[in-house]
């Protein structure tokens, strides 16, 4: 059944799409494009940085990502840390990480007012197509790379909720109870 972009909306938890693994698309298709297109809208209108296919209510292998050059974020260098204007990611695959991991905060479009530190690899690389169909892979770190596993995590059913550190879990749990109960 064809999707309407117009009807998608910014899905919260504990909307059971955000618990769905989401499945790999064809290709890019016009219908494809349209629902991207109204990602972006999405995201730029809630202030995001990245939202996923799931966040919207559709099982796709796909998201959105506009992360921008700021005080310690650069599209520069081997590594970059912020992305070159939104870029398009269908069906992302992450490469296996080396190295540690580093604990930054994290929030999320889909529960609103939960923040929490999330422990994960600084530096990794993803391969995607991109909305012109085309094949591409890049290394980043920092925000970006975070960002990269953050909406990765969302194609896999997996929240920040998930990942987050006890101690912020015990923080929000009023905050996700409050969500729970909303429905």
């Amino acid at each position: 059944m064809p999707v309407d972009p117009s009807s998608l909306r910014v899905r919260l938890y504990p909307d059971p799409i955000l618990r769905t693994k989401a499945r790999e698309l064809a290709g890019v298709t016009d219908e494809v494009i349209a629902v991207a297109r109204r990602m972006i809208d999405l995201m730029r209108a809630h202030d995001g940085i990245g939202l996923a296919a799931p966040q919207v209510g559709l099982d796709w292998r796909l998201f959105v990502l506009d992360v921008p050059p700021g005080e310690r974020r650069s599209t520069e260098g081997p590594n970059p840390t912020a992305s070159r204007g939104v870029v398009v990611y269908i069906n992302p695959v992450l490469s296996a990480p080396a190295g540690g991991l580093e604990p930054y905060e994290e929030g999320c479009l889909s529960l609103p007012g939960i923040r929490g530190d999330v422990l994960r690899p600084p530096t990794i690389t993803i391969s995607a197509t991109g909305l012109d169909g085309k094949p591409f892979t890049q290394t980043g770190s920092g925000l970006l790379a975070r960002c990269w596993q953050h909406e990765m995590d969302h194609l896999d059913g997996v929240l920040i909720l998930d990942k987050m550190l006890p101690v912020f879990r015990l923080k929000n749990r009023q905050a996700i109870r409050d969500l729970e109960e909303s429905v």
